[in-house]
C-alpha cells in the first residue's frame, strides 16, 4: 500500500530535524541530522532524504512538505543581507539612524548601535508629502524618483526600499516609486512600506521596509536553491515556509516577505506545545525550548499564545505579526568564559554546528554547556542521536578543567557553575513573559522541548518555583512536528486611529471590509478551499494619550452598538490583566484593524494509549554516575530508554531517560510518570 506522508521540517543552528506522519496509519517518523550553514537547503535535503528512508517511502508518497528556517534571522543578526538603497520622503533621510532616540541600555556609556542596513550616501531623498488624513500636500516629482532609482543603480545596490511619510494611509505615491524604481532596475528586489508595514509609527515602518529589503535576496536566493534540489527528488507538492506568526505559507509569498520569517523556526515549536496542552486538558503552559545556540520561552494562557504586532531583532524594530516569544543566548553550545572583571560568563557567543562544542571533536577547545553535561554525566559521554554521533569525553574535560585553571575553581563546580548561569539566564527570559506581564509562572506548567530542553527543565522549574514539567515524546524535533500540527495563516493590517464610541461603527465597518477583500484575494492566490477558510478580527486599542496599544478580538456578528460595549469590556479587562488597572472615565482610541486569515487542513493529531499492566523497571537500560550539586557527588542513577516507557510507568529521581533526540534529567526529590498521551510528567516529591 503506497504511504502519504506530510513532512515537517526544522532547519536549526546546530541540527536539521525532520518529522514525518502517515496519514493512512497514523506513524510518526522522527530524524535528526547536523545542519549546513553554509547552505540550509542541502541539510533541509538531506534531512529529507534521511527521513524518507527511514519511513520507507519514496519522495512521490509526500503529500505535504513545510519547513521552519533560520536563513533570514541568521542573515540580519550576521550581517550578511545585500546592499540596500532607501528612497524616501525629502527630509526624512536620517530616521533610520535618528530612530526614537531611546538608549536601549540607559547606563552602558559604551552601548553601541545597531549597524546601518543602509549607509547614508544610499538613502536618497524626493519632494513628496501625504498628510496625516491620507491627503497629497505634494505630489510625487517622479523625475527625482528615476534620479534617485540611477544614482543607485550606479552604486550597484541589489535591493531597494521606498517608505513615504503616511504611506499607509495613502500608498499612490509609493505604488508609482516603485514601478519607476522596477523600470530603472528591472534585477533588483524592490520593496514598499505599504506592502510590508501597512501601520503607522513611521521609525518602526521604515525600519521594518529596509530589513525586508536587505533579506530579500538572501531568501530569494535560498529557496530557489532549495525549489532545485526539491525538483531532483520530483516531489508532487509544492513547499511550504513556516512564518512567525506559527502558520506557514507558499514560497512566493515568504520570497516577497522575508521579514515575516524572521522566528520561522521556534514559532511551530509553540503550535505543537499547544496542541499538546489541550490533548491534556492543561491550557497555562510556558514553553521552554533550547536548542543549541539559544533559547526561546513562549506563555500560553488558556491555551493561546499571544500574538504582537511588533518585536526588536538583534537591535531592529520589526513590524509584523508574531508569536509572542522571547529568546535568549542560551544554548547547548554557548561558550562559558571569563569576563573582564574575572566573573565566569556563559553565552551568548556560541560554537553553532561546526565546530561545535569541545567534546564533538572537530576542533573547538573552548568550554560550552554541553561540555558541562558531559562532565557532571548528565549527558551520555559517549555518544549520542541514538549512537550515530560520538563524543568526547577527554576533550570536555580537558576544556572545563582549563576555565577551572583560570578561575582557581573545581573542575566539577565549574561544570555546575556553567549550568547554573545558564539556567539563570534561561529563567530571567521567563520572568519576562511571565512575572513582567502579570502571570505568575508557578501557576503555569512548564513543557521542555528542543535538543536540550529536556536536559534543564528540571533544574529551570526549581529556579522559578514551578511544579509540574511536561516533557512530549519527541521534544527534540518538535518544531518540525509543530509544522504537520499549524495551518496556512497571514495577516493583514491596517492604521486608523479614531475614537470607540457609536459614531465610528461605519469606518470599523469600512476597515474590517478592506482586510477581508485582501484575505479573500489571498485565499484564492493560495488555492484555499471555501470550507476550509477561517477569519479572525482583532483590534489594537489603547487609552487616549497612552503610547502602546493593547490587541482585543473583534467579537462575532454583525457590527452594531453591541460591538462597541463588548470592544470596551475586552479593553478593559486586557488593560487590567497587563497594568493591573482600568479607567472607565479614561476615552479609549482604536488603532490598528488587524485580520489573520487560516487556511485549515488535515493535521496530524496526538492519540491517547492505554495504561500498560508492565513495570517501569522493564525500560532500564543500565546506569550512569552522575554529579549533583548536592550532595556535591556522583550518585548512581537509572538510566531509562524513552522508547520503553509506556503509559501508566512510574519512577522516582534521581534518573536519566535518554531518546535518540534527547535527554531527561530527573532529579532526587522529583517523580515522573507517563499520561496516556505519552508525555513525561516531573512533578516535585
Amino acid at each position: 500500500m503506497t504511504n502519504t506522508w506530510r513532512v515537517g521540517i526544522d532547519s536549526g543552528g546546530t541540527f536539521t530535524d525532520v518529522c514525518l506522519y502517515n496519514t493512512a496509519n497514523g506513524d510518526l517518523v522522527v530524524w535528526k541530522t547536523p545542519s549546513t550553514p553554509d547552505d540550509p537547503s542541502c541539510g533541509i535535503t538531506q534531512a529529507l532524504d534521511e527521513g524518507l528512508a527511514q519511513g520507507g517511502s519514496p519522495g512521490h508518497d509526500v503529500s505535504f512538505l513545510a519547513h521552519g528556517t533560520t536563513v533570514g534571522t541568521n542573515a540580519l543578526i550576521q550581517h550578511h543581507g545585500v546592499s540596500t538603497g532607501l528612497i524616501t520622503t525629502q527630509g526624512f533621510g536620517d530616521l533610520l539612524e535618528i530612530g526614537r532616540q531611546k538608549r536601549p541600555n540607559l547606563y552602558d556609556l559604551q552601548a553601541d548601535k545597531p549597524q546601518l542596513l543602509v549607509p547614508r550616501a544610499l538613502r536618497i531623498e524626493v519632494p513628496e508629502r501625504c498628510r496625516h488624513d491620507g491627503s497629497i500636500e505634494i505630489p510625487l516629482d517622479e523625475g527625482a524618483v528615476r534620479a534617485a532609482a540611477s544614482r543607485l543603480r550606479e552604486a550597484g545596490v541589489k535591493a531597494v526600499a521606498i517608505c513615504f511619510l503616511y504611506g499607509f494611509l495613502n500608498p499612490a505615491h509609493e505604488r508609482r516609486a516603485a514601478e519607476i524604481a522596477s523600470e530603472e532596475l528591472p534585477n533588483v528586489f524592490v520593496c514598499t512600506s505599504h506592502e510590508v508595514a501597512p501601520e503607522f509609527r513611521e521609525f518602526e515602518r521604515l525600519s521594518t521596509t529596509v530589513v525586508n529589503a536587505y533579506l530579500g535576496p538572501v531568501m530569494e536566493k535560498y529557496i530557489n536553491r532549495l525549489i532545485a534540489r526539491l525538483d531532483e527528488r520530483r516531489l508532487a507538492v509544492r513547499p511550504f515556509l513556516t512564518q512567525s506568526n506559527g502558520g506557514v505559507t507558499g514560497l512566493a509569498g515568504a520570497a516577497r516577505l522575508p521579514v515575516r520569517t524572521l522566528l520561522s523556526g521556534p514559532s511551530t515549536g509553540v503550535v505543537a506545545a499547544q496542541a499538546i496542552g489541550q490533548a491534556m486538558g492543561i491550557n497555562n503552559l510556558i514553553t521552554f525550548d533550547m536548542g543549541g545556540t539559544s533559547t526561546d520561552v513562549a506563555l500560553l494562557t488558556d491555551g493561546q499564545c499571544s500574538l504582537v504586532g511588533d518585536a526588536v531583532v538583534d537591535g531592529y524594530p520589526i513590524k509584523a505579526p508574531m508569536l509572542d516569544i522571547h529568546a535568549v543566548g542560551a544554548g547547548g553550545g554557548s561558550i562559558a568564559h571569563i569576563d573582564r572583571g574575572g566573573m565566569l560568563k556563559v553565552g551568548p557567543a556560541s560554537a553553532g554546528a561546526v565546530p561545535g562544542p569541545a567534546c564533538y571533536g572537530h576542533g573547538n577547545a573552548e568550554p560550552t554547556v554541553t561540555d558541562a553535561n558531559v562532565v557532571l554525566g548528565t549527558l551520555n559521554p559517549d555518544h549520542m542521536l541514538g549512537g550515530r554521533m560520538a563524543l568526547r569525553r577527554d576533550l570536555a574535560e580537558a576544556a572545563i578543567g582549563r576555565l577551572a585553571g583560570n578561575l582557581g575553581m573545581d573542575p566539577m563546580l565549574t561544570a555546575d557553575g556553567i549550568i547554573a548561569i545558564a539556567t539563570a539566564t534561561m529563567a530571567k527570559a521567563v520572568r519576562v513573559i511571565s512575572v513582567q506581564r502579570g502571570h505568575d509562572p508557578r501557576d503555569y506548567a512548564l513543557i521542555a522541548f528542543g535538543g536540550a530542553g529536556p536536559l534543564h527543565a528540571a533544574r529551570l522549574a526549581r529556579e522559578l518555583g514551578m511544579t509540574r514539567v511536561i516533557i512530549p515524546p519527541t521534544p527534540g524535533t518538535l518544531c518540525a512536528l509543530g509544522l504537520l500540527m499549524t495551518d496556512l495563516r497571514t495577516d493583514f493590517s491596517l492604521t486608523d486611529v479614531q475614537t470607540l464610541e457609536d459614531q465610528a461603527l461605519p469606518r470599523i465597518a469600512k476597515r474590517i471590509s478592506v482586510l477581508l477583500d485582501q484575505a479573500t484575494d489571498w485565499f484564492e492566490r493560495e488555492a484555499v478551499a471555501s470550507a476550509s477558510r477561517r477569519i479572525r478580527h482583532s483590534i489594537d486599542m489603547r487609552h487616549v494619550g497612552q503610547n502602546y496599544e493593547l490587541s482585543v478580538p473583534l467579537p462575532d456578528g454583525p457590527i452594531d452598538r453591541a460591538t462597541i460595549r463588548k470592544l470596551r469590556d475586552g479593553f478593559a479587562a486586557a488593560h487590567l490583566q497587563r497594568y493591573g488597572f482600568a479607567s472607565a472615565d479614561t476615552p479609549i482610541e482604536l488603532v490598528t484593524f488587524r485580520t489573520e486569515a487560516i487556511g485549515t487542513g488535515g493535521k496530524a493529531a496526538v492519540t491517547p494509549h492505554p495504561e500498560t499492566d508492565t513495570a517501569s523497571s522493564d525500560a532500564i537500560v543500565g546506569s550512569r554516575r552522575i554529579w549533583f550539586a548536592d550532595p556535591g557527588d556522583f550518585v548512581p542513577c537509572a538510566v531509562y530508554a524513552r522508547g520503553r516507557l509506556l503509559a501508566g510507568h512510574r519512577f522516582e529521581g534521581p534518573a536519566i531517560v535518554e531518546q535518540d533526540d534527547t535527554t531527561i534529567v530527573v532529579p532526587r526529590g522529583m517523580r515522573a510518570w507517563v499520561e496516556p498521551y505519552l508525555n513525561l510528567i516531573m512533578e516535585e516529591s
